[in-house]
């Protein structure tokens, strides 16, 4: 840095001072830049994005731990012919249920002490290999208290090392001897686990159909590194615990119509006897055949428990038509009236119109709708959402797990040139960004109705906000999970009611909007790519929210490579319609790679027979040299630290700011 600078270094000098507090002399600025510039140079972090998980916890934590089938694709380097299949398999198992296969192996170990010690030795190598990519205090920061010391001694020497031999192995014995082996194995499996994994994205979705959402948000709430998207199933949960009653009505419906009460129930301890109760007392004759639950392979319910679900969900979902058509007519400038539903039946005739067009209805039995004024809730179902509204509110585990939702998360993010996002952006006929109006004349496009929607949906948890200005953001959620221009939902109608009162399919059609039209356009992609500002010679979009329908051919990179989709049916509801069990999307620093999961059988199936997800995977685009952190966002960011620190030692040696030795 040479003397031209200094005006610079005066137009800085409030940044520098404060600078010069953490490092206070040039040996410690130095030193600083020796290392960032160091860091620079080490291989990219392994970025694993996945999308629409649907509280499917087992599924989803099993990946996490095997982290795609990244850590046996290590164990199968490492160790090959050098130990049978079963007993690499008998490895992986251990790194991914530590604490649940020592308990196997000590139950059936003849000689444990000699087990404990090939298997801390064996870990050891793993873990070494996992974090070659990145820096000692980096790793030193993901290890526990207990054994910080103790794992980094042992990455950091080898017993191969013949000087060393004895000092490891004795480090090894007297984990052994003092009986701290079990610990000792349970903490080094979980730094390989997260040390596979650098940075996790989800792509949202992670609510509705599955049975274990609020054990994925318990476990997110601890995990080390992680970023989401919200998704529309994300949001209407969101939206439920602002206190929307139309979005507590849809995720009590989703939850009935999938027999899934458990995140409800044992999750967030939401009270369902009153609506249970009203059921049974308005619906006790009714059928209501429509609503009979859709149970995936291991919901097993009796007849009288299937009656009661199915009176409740009808229930509710009278009253969600109700609650949804409130807000429509509250908010006329969304142009949804015409989806207040229960003022399209003809109540005498049986019949409603849809579209100009009339149909039979496959139930005209509505004993809490008024023809006279349809929308009009009855005392009973007042007092009713009465108390599912408080119920919702008092949910501490709820809200906190909301809250980690909001401060993970957003509606899109850019990382390392992908422009992430979970569904779509609204696009105008011809390709081109549309406008859409927020609220109050206020339209933005791309990256700004993005932008201005995050802070809305914050605004709905915000106490400070305006009182008007919070009830319009409470209601918006209910626009984002349905409503036409909504990146979340993106279609002409949600149609619901539809689905449950018609039997003719032409009325169930929602016409997909211009985004899902247009997405293969390269030059579609390349627009939007631009309005976000993502730039590079390899940027892409990843998103999920749509099924990939793999089973028919159908491919989940699309526009020659610049939009990849990674909704693979995580959720046992889709495992049909798509013939696999969901992506994940890995991004090293040799390129992308797209990995195929089968369905997971269960955890405790991974743990008793050692069986593992089945994953295939395809590479997606390779890098023609190793990516290193210099060409990541990390980079960037650490270059303009190494010029701040550079102008902090121009300051020091040109007597500007004085070292404080």
């Amino acid at each position: 840095m040479t003397a031209n600078n200094h005006h610079d270094i005066n137009g800085d000098i409030r940044y520098i001072s404060l600078l010069s507090q953490s490092f206070p002399t040039i040996a410690d600025a130095s030193t600083e830049i020796i290392n960032l510039e160091a860091i620079l140079n080490l291989p990219k972090g392994t970025e694993h994005f996945l999308a629409d998980i649907h509280g499917e916890s087992e599924a989803f934590q099993h990946v996490l731990k095997n982290a795609s089938g990244n850590i046996k694709r290590k164990v199968n380097e490492l160790f090959a012919g050098n130990i049978r299949e079963s007993e690499k398999q008998e490895l992986c198992t251990l790194i991914y249920y530590p604490e649940q296969k020592l308990e196997l192996v000590k139950a059936v170990e003849t000689d444990i002490d000699d087990w404990y010690r090939i298997t801390i030795h064996q870990l050891v190598r793993i873990c070494r290999d996992v974090s070659s990519k990145y820096t000692r205090s980096k790793v030193r920061r993901s290890l526990p208290a207990d054994f910080s010391y103790i794992i980094e001694e042992l990455l950091h020497e080898s017993a191969d090392d013949t000087d060393k031999a004895a000092y490891v192995n004795v480090i090894v014995d007297t984990i052994i001897t003092t009986g701290r082996a079990d610990d000792f194995i349970i903490a080094l499996s979980t730094v390989i686990q997260h040390l596979a994994i650098d940075q996790l994205h989800i792509l949202g979705d992670i609510y509705d159909r599955g049975p274990g959402a609020h054990i994925i948000m318990d476990a997110m709430r601890n995990y080390h590194n992680w970023d989401i998207q919200w998704g529309n199933h994300d949001i209407l949960w969101m939206g439920a615990c602002a206190g929307n009653n139309a979005c507590i009505c849809n995720v009590l419906r989703l939850s009935l119509r999938y027999a899934n009460l458990a995140t409800l129930e044992d999750g967030y301890g939401i009270n369902l006897v009153p609506l249970a109760t009203f059921a049974m007392d308005v619906y006790g004759d009714d059928p209501c055949e429509e609503f009979i639950p859709k149970l995936l392979k291991d919901n097993r319910m009796d007849e009288k428990t299937m009656q009661l679900t199915a009176k409740m969900h009808k229930a509710i979902c009278i009253i969600q038509f109700k609650e949804e058509a409130r807000i429509f007519n509250r908010r006329p400038e969304w142009g949804m009236q015409d989806r207040c539903m229960l003022n399209t039946i003809d109540y005498n005739s049986g019949t409603c119109t849809v579209d100009g067009k009339q149909y039979p209805m496959l139930s005209n039995h509505f004993p809490t709708v008024d023809p006279t004024d349809p929308n009009r809730l009855t005392p009973e179902e007042q007092m009713l959402m009465d108390k599912l509204h408080h119920s919702f509110a008092v949910s501490e585990k709820l809200h906190k797990h909301i809250r980690t939702l909001l401060s993970h998360g957003c509606m899109y993010a850019v990382y390392n040139s992908n422009l992430l996002y979970h569904a779509s952006i609204p696009l105008n006929d011809d390709g081109t960004l549309k406008e859409v109006e927020l609220s109050k004349g206020r339209k933005y496009s791309g990256r700004e109705l993005m932008l201005n929607m995050g802070m809305m949906i914050r605004s709905a948890f915000e106490n400070d906000t305006d009182p008007e200005d919070r009830k319009y953001a409470t209601d918006y959620f209910l626009y984002l999970w349905c409503g036409k221009n909504s990146p979340l939902f993106d279609k002409s109608k949600m149609a619901t009611f539809e689905r449950y009162f018609l039997k003719e399919k032409e009325t169930y059609h929602e016409e997909k909007g211009n985004y899902f039209k247009l997405r293969d356009d390269e030059t579609v992609c390349d627009r939007i790519l631009d309005a976000f500002g993502v730039t590079g010679p390899n940027r892409h979009i990843i998103n999920g929210h749509v099924p990939v329908h793999a089973s028919k051919g159908e491919n989940p990179i699309k526009a020659n490579g610049k939009l990849m989709v990674i909704d693979g049916g995580f959720s046992e509801a889709y495992h049909k319609e798509t013939g696999i069990a969901g992506y994940t999307l890995v991004y090293h620093s040799r390129g992308f790679q797209l990995v195929q999961h089968e369905p997971f059988t269960s955890a405790a199936d991974a743990i008793q027979r050692g069986t593992d997800i089945k994953s295939t995977t395809q590479i997606v685009e390779m890098s023609a040299h190793r990516m290193l952190v210099a060409d990541t966002d990390k980079g960037t960011e650490l270059r303009a630290q190494i010029a701040d620190l550079k102008k902090l030692l121009y300051a020091y040696r040109h007597g500007i700011i004085k070292e404080k030795r």
